[in-house]
């Protein structure tokens, strides 16, 4: 007996997401500004909502409610927009106090900012314990027994710990790449 093709999930075509487009573009963009508090940037997070959509199409049945769902791309967009502003103002809180001799080049420091733009966002996916031991092990030092004693679990769970947290990496890079 042959086996039943496997039907596709509906996808949102881009004629949706026009119609999508054309009736939460305003709203969208009133909510935004209210989050930003800059209407250009709120254009430019209502350009970025749609493009992720077009780029990640989502299932029709997820547009039962169309502004909540565009409001939990959008918010995903702010969270990320936040995360790197908290990292840049750290990054130039850094290098304030150091004198300006010692400052890598415009270049340099931007390749700089986005490498911990990358880390920031594998550390983000990790689960808490994961990232915790990850975070022992490469920023601390710490072994496997002192990861392991400090957070309570065995050897064995800070290694399965740790190889997630490499795999984590992995993806990123091989994302990036």
């Amino acid at each position: 007996m042959a086996n039943a093709p496997v039907s596709e999930t509906p996808r949102l075509s881009r004629q949706a997401v026009g119609t999508l487009y054309i009736d939460n573009r305003g709203w969208l963009q009133g909510w935004l500004r209210g989050k930003l508090g800059d209407a250009h940037l709120a254009a430019d997070f209502v350009h970025d909502t749609f493009v992720r959509l077009l780029a990640r199409p989502r299932t029709t049945q997820e547009l039962r409610e169309p502004r909540a769902f565009l409001r939990t791309v959008a918010s995903g967009l702010l969270i990320d927009h936040w995360r790197r502003q908290d990292l840049e103002r750290a990054w130039l809180q850094a290098w304030e106090g150091l004198p300006e001799d010692t400052h890598p080049s415009a270049e340099t420091q931007a390749m700089l900012l986005q490498t911990l733009q990358t880390v920031d966002a594998m550390l983000a996916r990790l689960g808490e314990r994961t990232r915790e031991a990850f975070l022992l092990q490469q920023v601390h030092g710490c072994s496997q027994g002192e990861i392991a004693q400090r957070l309570g679990v065995s050897d064995r769970m800070v290694r399965k710990y740790l190889s997630a947290a490499m795999l984590g990496c992995l993806q990123i890079s091989m994302a990036g790449a």
